[in-house]
């Protein structure tokens, strides 16, 4: 066996082994849970919007539970601060000096729970932390320790006392994904173990820290073809001439895409992406970074935008 070959069989055992630990928690949304945690190996930060109750936090939870890693939890609300999340610096007698106490966004992974009730202010406090993965505190720059990764959860917009994140800041987020409802077979088995508090408390890890590294690099390693890059160019360029697009993909959407795409491909067992597996990835990593047009058609969300896309746009075949 080539050591290509070795690394991805390690790498999918691996995966499905993250993945089967999350599902003892959260049931029949295993496509949900797959996204959630190629997510992470592709070093991206995951956006989970869906109306209460429907399992949000109990899937960031289970994640962070499933590596040995440090991680915290903050639950965000109208009077949070950003100090509360970078921390603050504390004047210390004895010394006559300030000395920084790091806040919760010193861990692999945060989970901001509810991140769309804080104030627009407090929200961009993570905007750094999530694109250069360091924080900034009284002039100093403080970097983050690898992995890091931010778990946000939503509800929508339409809920009372909740605020729309800026585009500024859903760019930052490498997919979104949402639970939906879940099927009655899986509603069975939540009511059967009386929700999933038992499940959280006795879940365990699965991958250390340098396990996780190691996938990381899988992910690196994934092979994209020219025609495959030139096919993702060609989306992004297909956005900024829709006419019911306000605003189109940057290239920060494009290479956030590649590192999707490539995610994908490693979970599947491959070292090599193909055209579908950006259909597949592309609503998730594309439609929450789109601003439609105002007047355009209502009904239209921006994941049935993001498939109109992807069928007009021209498929690279191979020769």
């Amino acid at each position: 066996m080539t050591d290509t070959a070795e690394a991805t069989t390690t790498f999918s055992t691996l995966f499905e082994g993250i993945v089967d630990n999350i599902t003892t928690v959260v049931h029949g949304k295993r496509d949900a849970i797959e996204f959630a945690v190629l997510t992470m190996l592709a070093e991206g930060h995951l956006l989970i919007e869906d109306v209460p109750g429907v399992g949000k936090t109990s899937l960031a939870k289970a994640l962070a539970g499933s590596i040995d890693c440090t991680w915290k939890r903050v639950q965000f609300t109208p009077d949070l601060l950003p100090t509360d999340l970078i921390g603050v610096s504390v004047y210390e007698r004895s010394t006559e000096q300030f000395r920084f106490t790091p806040g919760p966004l010193f861990a692999n992974i945060v989970l901001a729970d509810e991140i769309n009730r804080a104030s627009p202010k407090t929200q961009s406090a993570l905007l750094e932390a999530m694109e250069e993965r360091q924080v900034s505190a009284d002039g100093i720059t403080h970097h983050l320790p690898p992995p890091f990764m931010v778990i946000a959860t939503q509800n929508p917009v339409e809920q009372e006392g909740t605020y729309r994140l800026p585009e500024s800041q859903l760019d930052r987020f490498l997919l979104r994904i949402s639970l939906g409802y879940p099927g009655r077979t899986a509603e069975m088995a939540i009511l059967d173990g009386q929700g999933s508090s038992d499940a959280l408390r006795s879940l365990q890890p699965v991958v250390s820290v340098d396990e996780l590294l190691s996938m990381v690099e899988t992910v690196r390693n994934v092979y994209l073809a020219s025609a495959l890059k030139s096919y993702m160019i060609d989306i992004a360029e297909a956005s900024r001439r829709h006419s019911a697009i306000e605003l189109g993909l940057s290239p920060r959407a494009t290479l956030q895409l590649s590192a999707a795409v490539r995610g994908y491909a490693a979970a599947k067992g491959r070292d090599y992406a193909t055209p579908d597996d950006v259909k597949v990835v592309a609503p998730a990593a594309l439609a929450h970074r789109l601003l439609l047009r105002a007047g355009s058609n209502a009904r239209t969300t921006s994941e049935e935008t993001i498939r109109e896309l992807l069928a007009e746009v021209p498929v690279p075949i191979a020769r």
